[in-house]
């Protein structure tokens, strides 16, 4: 059943590490699926068609057994640069309540011939886990990799039951010079399967069914998928060919109709316990409040729920004990006091309707990994669950269950996306908000003393809004006190473009939602103002230095995609030493566009400047063909970041 599987799917990532023994000659022993290497492959020392590669992919197969719920994947890599060594370090992700790594195998071929092999114990550790998804991956270092080398590995991923919807990944971040792959497709009654492609390589032929019933691709010189920052998700962009498995051959309306209505009819029973949700209502809320408060207060009560997808993994002894024990219903979870992320949502929905609202179960789709369309038939897509509860006419959305979004804020990777709101006759799709980026602001609030050697020193408030803050506690969940201290202050270093000494001063509060996220500092700029002559020279973009390197490359491939809209606001007083006085102020910026903005001002308030400066950025995803304005645009903001106030200083000091 869809809704089941979507309830208990999870994503997550691990660590692996495997050591080495031996090195040996380069002949294959019983059950090896090594394949013989060539002298020419040995030999090699650089590719025509990915010239200055600092390696390459000579052969990757994927073979993909959906009647048998298994993948073998083989890869060989030829190493050509001293660059290229890194690719040792091998990094293979999987789900590992979906998908289980068997039989991984690997060696290095020196260029002499001899192979290195590796043996040893496998480590796991998850190490990205956010809202019911959990990022893992299995990594190891190759042995005797060297300029030259031949680096390979082969693994079997096992699927851990269901008509998992297929795909294969034909582009990498090197140049692949030969690739083959293939699917046995599912041979259940009752299901059909599709083809979808995307991004495929100019002359690439259709995959074709063979005599056996197994659809086969070969293809040589896949290009290589170069890697950019602000780009969309990289599932999105590399070339794939998709295979998607559905019940029926009936038309995309009546697909996602029989989904609406099987989750709805699942939901409905999840949720059906009106009279323990309307007594847990009078324990939440008082009579007498307000609608919106209503809402807020049992939003908060869910939310401090103990949530089992921000807890760190569980060690199989703790999983026996537990008895791989799950809720029910939604009477489960207020009795047992803990829900995961994908579930909390659902008992927010039951208690909002028991405390008389009017709301809708929504299953959306994340765009952290992909962006979704509803005219693919793939429900397993939709992986997040929401509330959108109507107060006054206005439609909120609501997800408790991350544990960081306040009240009516969706955490970025579910804002912007298309979801389907549940409902008896099959649902409707609906499509997320996104804040304004003044709802998402980073705030940078400085009071400064400019010492007459040109040091900069006084206090710092730091102040994170909306989704800059859901990002920062999300991204710190799991650090002590330490660790977000040091982070705190590496950011506030990161920000200035000159060497800085920074010191938290105050524990920002990282638990609660509902408030900005504040750091206070102690900050000191050495050498800040320089003398220039008989003045003295203050560069205005004290907190520039993220932006000093930003969108430089002349050409851009892919398109320009922000996580979410946002603002930056600096406000910057400094304090002059007595007797120095301002001789000439810049210009500013006012450099305002339909999506990005950067307005500066610099004043003189009677022995102090004050500097203010607000860049503004409101778009989500920008085509290719706009780079050149984007990139313009940042130019000028550089430009204006290096302007300069120029003081006179007191008659002593420039006597000095």
């Amino acid at each position: 059943m869809i809704a089941r599987r979507l309830h208990d799917t999870a994503w997550f990532a691990g660590l692996v590490v495997l050591s080495v023994v031996a090195i040996r000659p380069a002949a294959a022993s019983v059950g090896d699926h090594f394949q013989p290497v060539s002298a020419e492959e040995l030999a090699m020392k650089s590719q025509p068609q990915a010239p200055g590669a600092p390696a390459i992919i000579l052969f990757r197969q994927v073979d993909r057994d959906d009647q048998g719920n298994h993948e073998f994947n083989y890869v060989r890599i030829k190493v050509l640069t001293e660059e290229g060594r890194r690719y040792a370090d091998v990094e293979i992700p999987y789900s590992k309540e979906a998908e289980e790594i068997k039989d991984l195998e690997a060696r290095t071929i020196r260029p002499d011939g001899l192979v290195a092999r590796y043996d040893g114990k496998i480590f796991e550790k998850t190490i990205v886990k956010v809202k019911g998804w959990k990022y893992l991956a299995k990594t190891f270092t190759l042995p005797e990799v060297q300029v030259g080398s031949v680096i390979e590995y082969y693994y079997t991923c096992k699927f851990k039951g269901g008509f998992p919807n297929s795909h294969w990944i034909l582009s990498d971040e090197l140049f692949t010079k030969r690739a083959a792959f293939s699917l046995r497709p599912h041979s259940g009654p009752g299901y059909t399967l599709g083809l979808t492609w995307s991004n495929l390589p100019t002359g690439t032929e259709r995959p074709v069914m063979d005599k056996s019933g197994v659809y086969r691709l070969a293809i040589d010189n896949i290009p290589a998928f170069p890697v950019e920052d602000y780009m969309p998700p990289t599932r999105e962009l590399k070339s794939r060919v998709d295979f998607v498995y559905k019940e029926s051959p009936s038309g995309i309306d009546d697909y996602w109709h029989t989904i609406g209505k099987e989750v709805n009819e699942w939901l409905e029973k999840f949720t059906d316990k009106h009279k323990a949700m309307q007594e847990a209502v009078s324990q939440i809320v008082s009579p007498t409040d307000p609608a919106e408060v209503k809402l807020q207060k049992i939003y908060l009560r869910v939310q401090q729920m103990h949530n089992r997808s921000y807890e760190e993994e569980k060690t199989r002894q703790e999983e026996k004990r537990d008895g791989g024990k799950y809720n029910r219903n939604v009477e489960d979870i207020w009795k047992s006091g803990y829900g995961t992320g994908f579930d909390l949502p659902w008992l927010y929905l039951a208690l909002a309707r028991a405390a008389g609202f009017e709301a809708y179960g929504v299953l959306a789709s994340s765009r952290r990994d992909y962006f979704f369309s509803p005219t693919v038939e793939d429900a397993h897509r939709l992986n997040s669950s929401l509330v959108l509860v109507k107060l006054n006419g206005k439609e909120i959305y609501c997800d408790p269950g991350d544990k960081f979004a306040p009240f009516g804020t969706l955490p970025w990777p579910e804002t912007a996306v298309f979801g389907l709101r549940l409902d008896k006759n099959g649902g409707s799709w609906i499509k997320t908000p996104v804040p304004a980026s003044s709802e998402s602001r980073v705030w940078r609030k400085a009071d400064l003393k400019l010492s007459d050697t040109g040091d900069l020193q006084g206090k710092m408030t730091l102040t994170f809004t909306g989704l800059t803050a859901i990002h920062e506690r999300t991204e710190e969940r799991n650090q002590d006190e330490a660790e977000r201290k040091k982070h705190l202050e590496e950011y506030v270093r990161e920000v200035i473009p000159s060497a800085a000494e920074v010191e938290l001063t105050n524990r920002p509060d990282w638990d609660n939602p509902a408030v900005p996220l504040a750091a206070e500092f102690n900050l000191k700029v050495s050498g800040w103002a320089s003398a220039g002559g008989r003045r003295i020279l203050i560069p205005v973009g004290l907190f520039a230095g993220p932006e000093k390197h930003l969108f430089e490359h002349a050409s851009r491939v892919h398109p320009i995609y922000m996580e979410f809209p946002f603002q930056k606001v600096d406000d910057i007083t400094i304090e002059l030493p007595s007797g120095w006085q301002v001789s000439s102020l810049p210009s500013g910026q006012n450099n305002t566009g339909r999506v990005v903005s950067c307005v500066m001002k610099a004043d003189n308030q009677n022995g102090k400047v004050h500097l203010t400066r607000t860049l503004d950025v409101s778009f989500l995803l920008m085509e290719t063909k706009y780079y050149g304005a984007l990139r313009n645009f940042f130019q000028q903001v550089r430009s204006g970041d290096e302007q300069q106030v120029v003081l006179q200083p007191g008659l002593q000091t420039a006597n000095k």
